[in-house]
């Protein structure tokens, strides 16, 4: 892959995170909106959306960091553990789902029901199971457990800032522009990679044609 096309995924990475950044915080942030609104008051507003959507930036960067690290832990599992890496993938991705449970429930100190937090690790669980299948389609049945690996245990290794936070508010505002991110990293990487090389090797046929003519 060139520069060029990594370029191009920072900056199309980094516009989805603000954008996803900004309409969570319509949801999770109402009541900010709605003094602002009642009545409107334009620089109050503009300031409100250019703070969400920066932190929208701030959670892709964030993401796309958690990526390309995810990229090294795979080369380096795969050099390790070889045939065992799918094998330790999956226990590290339940030990994150439990983990998801039991810690923050720990922390709240019985104030959140502990169905909240079960329903939280299912929930992101599935969301990358989903994702991980449309990615094992999208390339090969080998896909599926690396990509759900990315899904489920890079993004709660990148969401630990927001679950510190006091408050649910700030984890939803960073856990969606991360799941948003992941997922169009993982799904477009294939495309852009695939793309790199039919150029490298359409460019080899060109030159050995020239050659031989």
């Amino acid at each position: 892959m060139n520069s060029r096309k990594w370029v191009g995924l920072f900056l199309k990475t980094l516009l989805l995170g603000g954008i996803t950044g900004l309409i969570t915080s319509f949801f999770v942030k109402t009541a900010s909106y709605t003094k602002i609104l009642n009545p409107i008051d334009f620089m109050e507003l503009t300031g409100l959306i250019i703070f969400f959507v920066g932190l929208g930036l701030v959670f892709s960067v964030i993401s796309q960091t958690g990526f390309f690290a995810y990229l090294f832990l795979n080369q380096l599992g795969l050099s390790l553990f070889r045939t065992f890496w799918p094998t330790v993938q999956v226990l590290l991705i339940a030990f994150v789902v439990f983990d998801l449970i039991y810690f923050p429930y720990s922390a709240s100190n019985g104030e959140v029901p502990l169905y909240l937090y079960i329903l939280m690790s299912a929930g992101i669980l599935g969301y990358g199971w989903i994702i991980a299948k449309l990615k094992a389609r999208a390339t090969n049945q080998r896909a599926f457990i690396p990509a759900l690996f990315l899904m489920v245990v890079m993004t709660a290794i990148e969401w630990v800032p927001g679950l510190r936070t006091s408050g649910a508010d700030y984890a939803w505002l960073m856990i969606i522009p991360l799941l948003a991110c992941n997922t169009y990293q993982l799904l477009v990487l294939h495309k852009i990679t695939n793309s790199s090389t039919e150029q490298v090797e359409n460019g080899s046929k060109t030159q050995a044609g020239s050659k031989n003519a």
